[in-house]
């Protein structure tokens, strides 16, 4: 049977056929073409009021990277804020942290990435079927924090349809040069009758990776800490029926990589003051540290991470009457990893969450068509350290929305509300909290011509204060921070203005978008401008009004029937409205794409882009220099008996240029990688 599609999922249909033989002559150049399926707010990308961006195919295969973070760098909008080859968040138009959604399948990854940058999404790439990026405010739906944007990673965990022949499956090996990487997965579905089982898996090894030298001279060596070990697998099975599917699966994902700039002090408050010191060692402690070295040569401070996951899915079609689909999401997690030093836990992070998703398409009614639904989620997190714990908190949050469409003519027109109940209570004799949001939008789009549409998109977004922003107390060794916390935090509001043009046919395809988000009482973490000592900063959390404002955009032209380039880039700029820049802003960019189809088999692909010195600067932070980068790709594709197969290679950073991300807290200590080659084998069948 069909499988059924989430009402918001987005899908590209690609070109490229299953089965590909060798041609004397390249054969026309072609565009996927972007279609939202099945869903109550659009059927297709080029009605959608914000833009999104799909990768799946060929083009997620040579983008994927280690993290998330680093496969979605480079999309028009999309920054990433990395800290080192282990850990990297995307950065959606200036906000990351809990500003941007990180999902599995319509649910929340559930692990302790929004806490710090050097906390690892919990999403491996590597066995993504599809990714979604949605950029601007995608509250409604999921959660009115996502004010910056959702990425919604699709993976087959939970099979939802029995394979045609019994059985289906793919297997890849990939290497990489700059880390000495070594990474394979394997997955196979089968099913027979109404039953369908997948079993699934990743391992990654992966040393510390080679730095560029300064300009003219050779590799400096490398970025002491940055390796990354990963093991990953799952096991589902589903019962699916003519109406709809239901189905479990297990996953554990376990990593292990070093924490770089990482400097553990001691650290004390005296009144309103922290005082941090070098840590001394004991005669003990040095033969501790020397006793202790990994297996990557070194006595490196490292997490080591553990999540143990469940997931409930199940769609049905006509499930009662007035309603033509309803779709359930389950998710629960057991999180828990631990920063290593000298052989030692010096902090432990613990996180049991668990989210339930419902949601009800209904029929057409007075021209409305529409999703209806409710969300919980109860999460309980603790930070453990010796010193200067963080209160233990239990967090419980409940939401109802609603969105509906309309459409008349060369009109569609887009109406969602959400509300959202919190509550945090925490130990320790912290005070308890409780927040309530609403958000509410609106917007149309306007087909004016046949290759063209006009798409405005006008919001009001709460998002309310996270349990770290509330509770935050003490140092943080591996950002080299003194956090405190503020429990008088508010909801922050965000007021978002977007205007999107598209050209989505013909030689000649193009978007472009402006956006404006006035965000009131904006949280964030301001530097004190104090000295403790010890390299640290400290960092109190915030409320101040706050406005960012943007552009960008992505223009392709399909120069002959094999060959095509594309020309993209985005800024954004966000200010404190009385006054200063907000920190860590990704710095502007703009580059150039070519493609090439050399034979039917045979594709190619060349990037270029130009990332600008970012000297636009919050209070005691520091500027970042520009820099280029030029990567190719080259894949080619063949089929031997009943398997297809897919060799490619891409090189990242051929110029080996000295690159620093603007977004990331290490970003004076940490180089990204220099000149780098991937190749890898994929073979489906």
């Amino acid at each position: 049977m069909t499988p059924l599609r989430h009402p918001l999922a987005l899908a590209i249909a690609l070109t490229p056929p299953s089965t590909i033989v060798l041609a004397a002559e390249a054969p026309p150049l072609e565009l996927g073409y972007s279609v939202v399926s099945a869903s109550a707010l659009a059927s297709s990308t080029q009605e959608m009021t914000t833009p999104a961006a799909v990768l799946e195919g060929d083009q997620l295969v040579l983008r994927r990277g280690a993290t998330l973070g680093e496969t979605l760098d480079g999309l028009p909008g999309v920054h990433a804020a990395s800290f080192g080859a282990g850990a990297s968040r995307p950065v959606i138009r200036g906000l990351d942290g809990g500003r941007v959604k990180v999902l599995s399948d319509g649910v929340d990854v559930l692990d302790a990435s929004t806490v710090s940058q050097d906390h690892a999404v919990s999403v491996e790439p590597l066995l993504a079927e599809r990714i979604e990026v949605l950029k601007g405010p995608a509250t409604l739906l999921y959660g009115g924090g996502a004010i910056g944007g959702v990425v919604n990673a699709i993976d087959k965990r939970v099979p939802t349809d029995v394979p045609e022949n019994g059985v289906e499956g793919e297997l890849e090996l990939r290497a990489n040069s700059v880390t000495n990487e070594g990474a394979g997965l394997f997955g196979i579905t089968a099913g027979s009758g109404h039953f369908a089982v997948r079993v699934e898996g990743v391992k990654r090894q992966a040393d510390d990776y080679e730095i560029p030298g300064a300009a003219g001279e050779p590799r400096s060596g490398k970025q002491v800490g940055s390796y990354n070990d990963t093991d990953s697998y799952s096991l589902g099975g589903s019962f699916i029926g003519e109406r709809g599917y239901l189905g479990l699966a297990y996953s554990r994902q376990e990593n292990r990589y070093g924490l770089l700039a990482h400097e553990h002090v001691d650290c004390d408050p005296h009144g309103n003051h922290w005082h941090c010191g070098e840590h001394e060692h004991d005669e003990e402690e040095h033969e501790s540290e020397e006793e202790h070295h990994d297996e990557h040569g070194g006595a490196v401070p490292y997490i080591s991470m553990k999540q143990d996951r469940w997931d409930l899915r199940g769609e049905l079609a006509d499930p009662l009457p007035g309603f033509e689909l309803a779709r359930l999401r389950v998710g629960h997690s057991d999180y828990r990893h631990s920063e290593i030093e000298e052989g030692v836990a010096a902090a432990i992070f613990d996180n049991q969450a668990s989210e339930a998703r419902l949601e009800l398409t209904h029929r057409p009614l007075l021209g409305w068509h529409g999703v209806l639904g409710g969300q919980t989620t109860r999460r309980d997190f603790a930070r453990l350290t010796a010193e200067n714990p963080m209160p233990q908190t239990l967090t419980h949050n409940h939401a109802l929305f609603l969105l509906e469409e309309y459409t008349a003519g060369a009109w569609r027109y887009e109406l969602g509300a959400r509300h959202e109940w919190q509550d945090i209570e925490a130990d320790s004799g912290a005070p308890d909290t409780d927040h309530a949001g609403t958000s509410l939008s609106a917007g149309a789009v306007w087909t004016f011509r046949p290759e063209y549409s006009l798409g405005l998109s006008l919001s009001r977004s709460q998002r309310l204060p996270s349990a770290e922003e509330l509770y935050a107390y003490g140092p943080h060794a591996a950002s080299r921070t003194i956090e405190l916390g503020n429990p008088g935090l508010e909801e922050e509001t965000s007021h978002n203005a977007e205007v999107t043009l598209r050209k989505f046919a013909g030689p000649t395809t193009f978007t472009f978008s402006l956006f404006r988000n006035q965000v009131d009482d904006f949280i964030y973490a301001a530097d004190l401008g104090r000295d403790p000592g010890g390299n640290y900063r400290e960092v109190e959390y915030r409320q101040e009004d706050a406005v960012l404002t943007g552009a960008e955009g992505e223009v392709r032209h399909q120069f002959t029937d094999s060959f095509a380039a594309s020309l993209f880039g985005d800024s954004v700029r966000g200010k404190l409205k009385d006054g200063g820049d907000l920190p860590r802003i990704p710095a502007d960019r703009l580059g150039v794409r070519l493609e090439q189809r050399f034979t039917a088999a045979l594709d190619g692909q060349l990037e270029f882009y130009r990332v600008q010195r970012q000297d636009e600067l919050a209070a005691f932070e520091t500027e970042t220099a520009g820099y280029n980068m030029l990567g190719a790709g080259l894949s080619y594709h063949g089929s031997l008996s009943q398997a297809d197969y897919q060799l490619y290679l891409k090189a990242d950073n051929l110029l080996d240029a000295e690159a620093r991300q603007h977004s990331s807290l290490i970003k004076d200590e940490v180089l990204l990688p220099g000149r780098n080659f991937t190749v890898g084998l994929r073979v489906t069948f």
